[in-house]
């Protein structure tokens, strides 16, 4: 679920990049069916990683795990597009949701 998750923002937000049409709520956590949580980890690790950016969170001593703050500036990056393009397990599942996306 986490893959699949990752992708679908990752893909998202290199639909929209430099539009002004895009929403966050394209990536929130109920449009992608996932709790607020899981969206809150997946959003920082992308971040973390390098594949997105503008994701402003804070964590606190007394807290276990992050907090998102703001993402009104979340974008891809150029690691981001690149691993969307070249991953192959990603473009696997691309094609597999884009032949569901078909069939419904």
């Amino acid at each position: 679920m986490r893959t699949r998750t990752m992708y679908v923002i990752l893909k998202t937000l290199l639909k929209y990049a430099g539009r002004q049409d895009f929403s966050n709520e394209l990536i929130s956590a109920k449009k992608l069916g996932v709790s607020y949580d899981e969206w809150s980890y997946i959003m920082i690790l992308l971040q973390k990683a390098g594949y997105i950016d503008g994701v402003v969170y804070s964590q606190t001593l007394s807290q276990r795990f992050p907090e998102i703050v703001d993402i009104s500036k979340v974008g891809i990056t150029i690691d981001g597009i690149e691993y969307v393009e070249e991953n192959s397990t990603m473009k696997k599942i691309g094609e597999i949701l884009k032949e569901v996306g078909e069939i419904l």
